[in-house]
C-alpha cells in the first residue's frame, strides 16, 4: 500500500538471457578448451553432468507444481509483479477532487493500493485489501461470505461511500455497502479518501469515500486463467483480461470461489464478473459501459451461543453504468453516467423466529455529470449535477402477528436531486486551495447544504507536503431505519470534520513518512427511545491519529506499516442503546499493520503481512459495553515465476493459528494454506 495513489505503472522490460541456447562456434570453444587446461574428453564429461543438472532442475519445477496445485493457471503480465516503488515517477489521484492532482501535491487524506499490491499478497476480496489503511477498520463477521463492515475513522459503515469507477453501490435496507462479495480480479486500483465528502459525492460520503477502479485496457490483448485450492474444501478460479484494438478497450474478470469453512452450515459459493468497454474515435472522447454481476449463496450459522444448522442467504446483484469522457478542449472537459443497479436477496428459512423466510429487493437508477472548467491555468471549476431514484421493499409473508398487526411488504422509495461546485486554485507553485459546496434535494426530508474547504502546499527544498481540511457532511436515514424504527420523519445525519497533516520524503523518496491528525463530531445521530423507535436523538465525537511509513531502499524490496489511535465516544444520553460517555462498539482504540515484500533472483516473489488490534468493546444494549479480546494474525505469500508464461503461487492465512472474532461470537478461520498455479498468453 502506499500513503498516495499510482495512477500509472510502466510494464517492466524483459532483457533476454545470454548463455543458453546459443551455440558458439567451434573454433572458439577449442581455444577456450585449451585455454584453461583441460582435456575435450573432461570437458565433454562436464557439459553432460550439466545437462543432467538442467534436467534434475526441471524435473524438482515438475514436481513443484504438481503439488502445489491439480491445475495450470495462466496470466497476461510476467509474475511476481514488480515492486509497487518501481513507476512512481507519474502520480495522480482522482477521489480527493474529482480530477487528476499531482500525487505529492493532494488536499485530502489519501492512501491507495494498487494492483500490484493485490497480487503479491494473494487478496481476493476488497475488504482484505483494505485492512492495510490507516483510520479504517474492517469488520467481518466470521468467515468470508459473512457480513463484512467498514468503518473510517470511528464513524459506521453506511456513512461511506462506496464507488465503483465513480458509481456509488452503497445497496441494500441499511445504505451501507457489504464488502464480503466484491472480488479483485479486475481491479487496477483503490483510492481511500478520509473525511466528509459530502460536497463532491453527496450522501453516505460522511466518513469518507472508498473508490475502486477498474483496469484500463491498453495495448495488445493479454488473458490470465488461474486456479487454486486448499483448507476447507475451498476452491478458486479465475480469469482476467484486457487489451485495446483500434480504438476499443476492455477489460474483465470472473471468478467462482467455493468453500466450507470451519463451522456447520457455514459453505460460501460466490460468482462474480465484472467487465468494462470503451470506444475511442479520437483522443479527446470515449464512449463506454461498466458492467458487473454476482451471486452468492451463504450458510448463516449465526453466532456460537446461538447456532442455526440451516438458515441460508441467497443475494444477486448486477449495474450497468453507461458512460461518456469528453474532453472538448484542452481546458473544458465533460462526464456523463447513467446506471442502473439491481440488487435481490433471500433469507430462507431465517430461523429468527419473528420474522421467518424473507425476500427482499432493491432497484436504482443514478445519473451523474460533471464539467470541468480551467479559464486560466491557475483556476479549475468543477460543477455537476446528480440525481438519484431509488425503491427499496422487503416480503416478509409469515411475520407473526403477536405484537400487533404487522405488514407482510414493506417498501421505501426515496428520490435526489443534487448539484456541486468546487474552486481549485493554484495561486503560486506547490500550493493548492480547494472550497466547494453542494445542495442536495430529497423528496422525503427536503435540503441539505454541505460544504467543504481544503488546501495542500508541497515544500520542495525538504520535499515535504502540508495538508489540511474541513468539511460538513451528511448520511441520510436508511430505509432500514425508517422502515423497522417505524419513523419516515427522520432527518439526516451531520458531522463536522477536520483533519491536518503532514507527509516527509526523504532519501530520493525511498521513505516516506505521513502523520495526520482528525477529529469528528457527530450530531442527529439515529438511535431508540424506550420505545424501539428510530429518533434523531444521538451525538458521537471521533479523533485520533492515522501514521504510514513506506520505505524501499532497493529496487526488489517494499517496507509499509500504518498505525492508528482512535478515540470514539458516544456524547448523548437519550440514544439507550449505550450509555453516555460509552466508547463506540467494535472500534479498536490502536490498530498497526506491517508488510513486506522482496523478489528474489527476479522470480520469487515472498511478501508477508501482519496486523494487531487492541482496545476494542462489543455492545451490550441498554448496558455498559464489555471488553472482547485483542487479536493479532500474520499471513505470508509467494510467488515463483517459472517462465513468462506460467508461475506457481501459495499463502499461508493466519500463520500463527490465532483464535479471535471480529465480531463476538464469530471466529474467524485459523491457519489455512492454499496453493494454484496461473498461465499467461
Amino acid at each position: 500500500m502506499q500513503n498516495r495513489p499510482v495512477w500509472f505503472v510502466p510494464e517492466r522490460t524483459r532483457v533476454p538471457r545470454a548463455g543458453f541456447g546459443v551455440a558458439p562456434k567451434q573454433s572458439f570453444l577449442n581455444a577456450r578448451i585449451s585455454a584453461i587446461g583441460i582435456t575435450e574428453e573432461k570437458f565433454a564429461i562436464a557439459t553432460r553432468a550439466r545437462h543432467h543438472a538442467r534436467r534434475a532442475r526441471h524435473l524438482i519445477r515438475l514436481v513443484t507444481l504438481l503439488v502445489f496445485a491439480p491445475v495450470v493457471c495462466f496470466g497476461q503480465e510476467s509474475a511476481p509483479t514488480p515492486s509497487p516503488g518501481e513507476a512512481e515517477a507519474q502520480q495522480v489521484v482522482v477521489s480527493a477532487t474529482r480530477f487528476d492532482i499531482p500525487l505529492d501535491q493532494s488536499p485530502a487524506s489519501v492512501s491507495v493500493i494498487s494492483s500490484e499490491d493485490i497480487e503479491q499478497k494473494q487478496i481476493e476480496r476488497v475488504g482484505d485489501a483494505l485492512r492495510e489503511v490507516p483510520g479504517l477498520s474492517v469488520v467481518q463477521t466470521g468467515t468470508a461470505g459473512q457480513l463484512t463492515s467498514v468503518f473510517i475513522r470511528g464513524l459506521r459503515s453506511e456513512h461511506t461511500q462506496v464507488l465503483l469507477d465513480g458509481i456509488p453501490i452503497n445497496q441494500g435496507l441499511q445504505g451501507a455497502f457489504n464488502f464480503a462479495d466484491l472480488t479483485t480480479e479486475d481491479i487496477g486500483r483503490i483510492e481511500v479518501v478520509r473525511g466528509p465528502q459530502s460536497t463532491l459525492y453527496g450522501p453516505r460520503a460522511l466518513a469518507g469515500v472508498i473508490q475502486i477502479f477498474t483496469k484500463q485496457g491498453t495495448g495488445t490483448p493479454g488473458v490470465l486463467l488461474a486456479a487454486e485450492g486448499g483448507s476447507y474444501d475451498a476452491f478458486r478460479e479465475w480469469t482476467q483480461s484486457d487489451g485495446k484494438i483500434d480504438g476499443f478497450d476492455y477489460s474483465m474478470g470472473a471468478s467462482r470461489l467455493d468453500t466450507e469453512n470451519a463451522r456447520p452450515n457455514n459453505n460460501y459459493r460466490n460468482t462474480a464478473m465484472i467487465a468494462d468497454t470503451g470506444w475511442s474515435p479520437n483522443d479527446q472522447l470515449r464512449i463506454g459501459s461498466l458492467f458487473t454481476y454476482s451471486v452468492s449463496d451463504t450458510g448463516n450459522p449465526n453466532s456460537i451461543f446461538d447456532p442455526r444448522p440451516i438458515d441460508h442467504f441467497l443475494t444477486e446483484r448486477w449495474l450497468i453504468g453507461p458512460h461518456i469522457d469528453w474532453r472538448q478542449t484542452d481546458w473544458w472537459e465533460h462526464k456523463l453516467i447513467f446506471s442502473y443497479d439491481h440488487e435481490r436477496q433471500i433469507n430462507d428459512p431465517n430461523e429468527d423466529g419473528f420474522v421467518g423466510p424473507t425476500r427482499a429487493l432493491f432497484e436504482r437508477t443514478q445519473i451523474d455529470y460533471q464539467n470541468d472548467l480551467r479559464p486560466t491555468s491557475w483556476l479549475t471549476l468543477t460543477s455537476g449535477f446528480f440525481y438519484s431514484r431509488l425503491n427499496a421493499g422487503q416480503e416478509r409473508p409469515f411475520v407473526l402477528q403477536i405484537f400487533g398487526p404487522q405488514p407482510t411488504f414493506v417498501s421505501d422509495h426515496t428520490q435526489e436531486v443534487a448539484g456541486f461546485l468546487q474552486a481549485t486554485l493554484m495561486p503560486v507553485e506547490n500550493l493548492i486551495l480547494v472550497a466547494g459546496g453542494r445542495f442536495d434535494h430529497f423528496n422525503q426530508f427536503g435540503g441539505v447544504w454541505t460544504y467543504r474547504f481544503a488546501g495542500s502546499y508541497k515544500i520542495d527544498k525538504t520535499n515535504t507536503t502540508l495538508h489540511s481540511s474541513v468539511a460538513t457532511g451528511f448520511s441520510p436515514p436508511s430505509s432500514q431505519d425508517k422502515i423497522f424504527g417505524n419513523n419516515f420523519g427522520l432527518k439526516p445525519e451531520h458531522d463536522l470534520g477536520w483533519d491536518i497533516g503532514i507527509e516527509q520524503r526523504l532519501c530520493e523518496n525511498r521513505v516516506t513518512v505521513g502523520l495526520t491528525y482528525f477529529h469528528n463530531d457527530l450530531s442527529n445521530v439515529i438511535g431508540f427511545n424506550g420505545l424501539f423507535q428510530t429518533l434523531n436523538l444521538g451525538a458521537a465525537e471521533t479523533q485520533g491519529l492515522e501514521t504510514e511509513l513506506r520505505v524501499q531502499p532497493i529496487t526488489d524490496f517494499l517496507l509499509t506499516a500504518s498505525y492508528t489511535y482512535l478515540d470514539a465516544e458516544k456524547t448523548s444520553s437519550k440514544d439507550i442503546s449505550q450509555l453516555q460517555g460509552a466508547r463506540l462498539p467494535r472500534r479498536p482504540r490502536n490498530e498497526i499493520y506491517v508488510s513486506a515484500s522482496y523478489l528474489w533472483w527476479k522470480r520469487l516473489r515472498t511478501t508477508i503481512e501482519a496486523k494487531f488490534v487492541n482496545a476494542r468493546e462489543e455492545l451490550n444494549f441498554g448496558g455498559p459495553n464489555f471488553d472482547i479480546e485483542d487479536y493479532s494474525f500474520a499471513n505470508i505469500a509467494a510467488e515463483y515465476e517459472v517462465n513468462p508464461h506460467l508461475s506457481v503461487f501459495g499463502r499461508i492465512d493466519n500463520l500463527t493459528n490465532e483464535h479471535y472474532s471480529e465480531v463476538f461470537g464469530f471466529p474467524a478461520l485459523g491457519r489455512a494454506a492454499y496453493g494454484g498455479l496461473k498461465l499467461r498468453f
